[in-house]
């Protein structure tokens, strides 16, 4: 009898919904699992006849499971602290190599093997554009991410030095005033110059630069570097020398380094003077030049475009690499391949990869992951539906086999 096999079609097709719900269920804490929703079809039918007016007699054979979607709707986001989790917000994935095959992924519980390398659970390196020298490429082929905690980043020789700061206009002729200044040579060995300031008369000062004396392979007395006179107007206002002092040399430096010249910039990128002279106390609000010694790489974070930003232990920060986002034109199209990995396919379409926050790609939150976007109470009211489908399917066939048995015991 044929309402056998439909009954029996009715108990395969809810026994595979059962299956897909326990599935999301036992996923409910999977780092951004995407909940899956089985889609029921009819089979074909079977015309037995026509009505008077001629329209078809069927009956319907059965039902399956047509196919599983798989809502890519944001899960929550929750906040780690750990630097190599990312959690993306938005439309995309990451992308990870293992062995050479390319899969994508959405859960960002990253971790750093021996080799500093950037990896997921499964040892798969995360892909995306690596910094060369602090600078990053998107245009570059994708590669590993590499975060060596440890490493060291070379010194960078003091090009340029400002000093805001003001001298006091009531002092009297001869009255000094001196500030330090640290820089750094080539080696990044730091050396404390001393800018001493002298009042000559009214509205000017003359200035001298020296360094120890020590630090250029002598004894005795500071050694002057620098020397020239400030000049003031009536309102305070320096106008003399009305440009940067440029050009301003230290010579064989007693570590080896190179010669360090720098430049003195008495002018902000305004045009406006750092230097003021006006009635109170003489004294040096802030200095800032851009030298800086080696460093070492101990801290890392993850901004919303995807840079990681190392953090040295020189006060530097540097760009070491951007974590590289794939978005596809059916993303339910992509396989599932275990361990929270997809695989491109033909329904998915190539993945277009590029920086985050680009290309209506999502954007990234470092030291967070994404939960599961499965609704536990959803999927107990599917859980429920099914279990009554299963239910009825089996009734139904305990029907058909009363029936038969009826139909047998007509021959008594």
């Amino acid at each position: 009898m044929p309402s056998f096999s439909t009954s029996l079609s009715g108990l395969n097709a809810n026994s595979l919904a059962l299956s897909v719900i326990a599935n999301n269920l036992a996923n409910l804490n999977t780092i951004a699992y995407k909940g899956m929703t089985p889609i029921f079809r009819d089979l074909f039918y079977q015309q037995v006849g026509s009505s008077g007016s001629g329209n078809p007699v069927q009956v319907g054979v059965g039902a399956m499971m047509s196919s599983i979607a798989s809502p890519f709707t944001q899960g929550s986001i929750d906040s780690t602290g750990v630097p190599t989790d990312v959690a993306l917000q938005g439309d995309g994935f990451f992308l990870v190599d293992i062995g050479g095959m390319r899969s994508y992924t959405r859960a960002g519980n990253f971790t750093i093997d021996t080799a500093g390398r950037l990896v997921n659970d499964e040892g798969g390196f995360v892909m995306g554009y690596p910094a060369v020298n602090g600078v990053i490429s998107p245009s570059q082929t994708l590669a590993p991410l590499s975060i060596a905690t440890g490493q060291m980043s070379p010194p960078q020789a003091t090009t340029s030095v400002r000093l805001a700061m003001n001298l006091d206009a009531s002092a009297t002729v001869g009255a000094t005033f001196s500030t330090p200044v640290v820089v750094y040579d080539s080696l990044g060995t730091s050396h404390v110059l001393t800018y001493t300031f002298t009042k000559s008369a009214a509205n000017s000062w003359t200035y001298q630069i020296t360094i120890p004396a020590a630090d250029v392979g002598g004894s005795g007395a500071p050694v002057s570097i620098s020397n020239g006179t400030l000049t003031f107007d009536g309102a305070g206002q320096l106008t003399a020398p009305a440009a940067d002092v440029n050009g301003i040399t230290i010579a064989s430096l007693a570590d080896g380094a190179n010669n360090l010249s720098f430049t003195w910039n008495l002018y902000d990128a305004n045009g406006t003077p750092t230097v003021t002279q006006v009635a109170g106390p003489s004294a040096t609000s802030s200095t800032h030049q851009d030298g800086f010694s080696s460093g070492t790489l101990f801290n890392f974070s993850v901004t919303g475009d995807g840079i990681i930003h190392g953090v040295l232990s020189n006060g530097q920060t540097l760009a070491l690499g951007q974590i590289a986002v794939a978005t596809f034109p059916n993303p339910q199209g992509l396989m599932r391949n275990g361990a929270n990995s997809y695989l491109a396919s033909l329904s998915s379409g190539l993945p277009n990869v590029g920086a985050p926050g680009t290309g209506a790609r999502a954007t990234i939150m470092g030291g967070a992951v994404e939960r599961s976007n499965v609704d536990i109470a959803r999927e107990f009211a599917q859980l429920i539906m099914a279990q009554r489908g299963y239910q009825a399917n089996a009734r139904a066939i305990t029907t058909a086999d009363e029936v038969t048995q009826e139909a047998i015991n007509l021959k008594r």
